[in-house]
């Protein structure tokens, strides 16, 4: 995390225009200072204004409005192209860092006025890779599950119940470590959450949540040490504070681990995806309800689990036992 106060003045303005006004959460102000600021630090670098080359080792605090005023979209695209050349940054990588300058330079030219022309106008997304994304089977599903509900481990009533939100519920990492106690409507089997872009949604819980959860909660309200600013949080560490991305990213890999599945090729958002498939191959779910579910703002994001049923549909046809006569 890069600290606001190496900032220039600018960039720390935009950061609170986006939270204030645009409402952006916090993960997102952090990906747009780190975007930001790499940008800047490659500015130094491309105008020659420093001889360092290493982008850690770059001071931007100084960053002039004439130098601002100096870039053109081929300094962006020159940029961008550091991007994927140097650093082997994916397409959507680059997607957000383009999309973050995109804003960036717009709110200098048409809110604070800081610059005249925005070099930003026409700059274009990169295509996206279509792939199609990872999940668990069935199966292994159920295996993972079984993991984490294994009593010789001593958090598995906090671990069953994290598990099962992310196969049943298709929640971010960020939107299950932000979860609080009093955001669960227990009588009307439902939570709200907070996802991308400060949003709020509800999240209806079935069953084996709402199982998971009461029996996690017979050991989470006996905790009396709780930190003073997690007293709220529905999973706790066992340093008793509200749990971290790291730990459950840690925890879930454990369960990987144990139940014999790839850590390379699953984690905690490879969960997500499971959901999801689940949810259309076996539950019928309307792609429109599926969009609501998961908190994508467009329907496009949604329909690349519909690929993935096309790709068994294509699959099936293939393993016909009449296809090679």
């Amino acid at each position: 995390m890069i600290s606001r106060e190496k900032n220039p003045d600018f960039l720390n303005s935009f950061l609170d225009y986006s939270i204030t006004i645009l409402n952006k959460s916090p993960n997102s102000i952090k990906e747009y200072n780190y975007d930001l600021a790499t940008f800047l630090k490659y500015m130094m670098i491309h105008f020659r204004l420093t001889k360092e080359t290493d982008l850690k080792n770059i001071d931007i605090e100084g960053f002039s409005i004439e130098t601002l005023r100096k870039i053109t979209i081929e300094d962006i695209h020159s940029f961008i192209s550091y991007l994927a050349m140097d650093l082997r940054a994916k397409p959507a990588t680059r997607a957000r860092k383009i999309s973050t300058i995109r804003i960036f330079f717009k709110y200098l030219t048409q809110k604070a006025k800081i610059i005249d022309i925005n070099p930003a106008q026409y700059l274009e997304t990169p295509k996206a890779e279509k792939r199609i994304p990872k999940y668990l089977s069935l199966e292994d599903s159920c295996k993972l599950l079984d993991v984490a509900g294994n009593e010789d481990n001593r958090n598995h009533e906090r671990d069953y119940a994290i598990t099962t939100l992310f196969l049943n519920c298709g929640l971010r990492l960020s939107e299950l470590i932000s979860i609080n106690i009093k955001d669960i409507d227990f009588s009307e089997c439902r939570m709200t959450v907070i996802g991308k872009g400060n949003k709020e949604r509800t999240i209806y819980l079935n069953q084996a949540c709402m199982k998971a959860i009461t029996e996690y909660l017979t050991i989470r309200k006996v905790k009396t040490n709780v930190k003073f600013n997690s007293k709220d949080a529905l999973f706790l560490s066992e340093r008793n504070e509200r749990i971290s991305k790291r730990t459950v990213q840690y925890v879930v890999e454990k369960e990987l681990r144990i139940a014999g599945l790839d850590t390379n090729k699953y984690s905690t958002h490879k969960l997500r995806h499971t959901a999801a498939t689940l949810m259309y191959q076996y539950g019928h779910v309307d792609i429109r309800a599926l969009q609501e579910l998961l908190g994508h703002e467009s329907i496009a994001t949604t329909q690349i689990y519909t690929h993935v049923n096309n790709e068994q549909v294509r699959s099936a046809v293939e393993n016909n036992p009449l296809a090679k006569l």
